[in-house]
C-alpha cells in the first residue's frame, strides 16, 4: 500500500530537472488572516528583492513557499526587516531621552526662576513688615504729639 500525506510531494522522475518549490496553502499553517497576510507580504517582498518570481507567484495563488532558499530569503529579509524596526526603536528612545532631558532641563530652570521670584517675594514681605512697623512706630508718636498739643492748649488757655 503507497504511503500518502497531505503534504506528499510527487515522486521525482529519473530526469536531473529541478523539482518546483514546495509549497502549501496559507490556510494549513493555523495562523490568523492577518498573520497570514503579513508572512505572505514579507514572503512576496523577500522574493522580489532577490529578483524571484516564484514568491510572487506563489502568494498570488493563496500558497506560502516552504523549500529552503525561500525560507533563507524569507529569513534574511525578516532580518533586514527587524534591524530597520530595532534602528527605529533606538532612535526614538534616543529622541525620548533628549526630549525628557530638555524638559527636565527647562523644568529646572522655572525651578530656579520660581525660588529666585520666592525669594524676591519674601523680600518684599519683609520690607512691607518693617515699613507697617515704621508707621505704627510713627503712628505712636503722632498720638504722643497730639496729647501733647492737647496739653500744651490746655496750658495756654489756663494762663491766658
Amino acid at each position: 500500500m503507497p504511503q500518502t500525506s497531505s503534504r506528499s510531494r510527487p515522486q521525482a522522475s529519473s530526469s536531473a530537472a529541478p523539482s518546483p518549490p514546495t509549497s502549501i496553502p496559507d490556510t494549513n499553517l493555523g495562523l490568523t488572516a492577518q498573520d497570514v497576510a503579513t508572512l505572505r507580504q514579507h514572503q512576496q517582498l523577500a522574493h522580489q528583492q532577490a529578483r524571484s518570481s516564484a514568491g510572487s507567484q506563489a502568494s498570488s495563488q493563496g500558497r506560502l513557499l516552504l523549500d529552503p532558499g525561500s525560507l533563507t530569503l524569507l529569513g534574511r529579509h525578516l532580518e533586514r526587516v527587524m534591524g530597520a524596526i530595532q534602528q527605529r526603536l533606538e532612535q526614538l528612545n534616543r529622541a525620548t531621552e533628549i526630549a525628557t532631558q530638555t524638559q527636565y532641563d527647562r523644568a529646572g530652570n522655572e525651578i530656579e526662576m520660581a525660588d529666585a521670584e520666592i525669594a524676591r517675594f519674601r523680600a518684599i514681605l519683609h520690607q512691607i513688615d518693617e515699613l507697617e512697623n515704621e508707621f505704627d512706630k510713627i503712628r505712636r508718636i503722632r498720638e504722643i504729639v497730639r496729647s501733647f498739643r492737647a496739653r500744651v492748649e490746655m496750658l495756654e488757655r489756663r494762663i491766658g
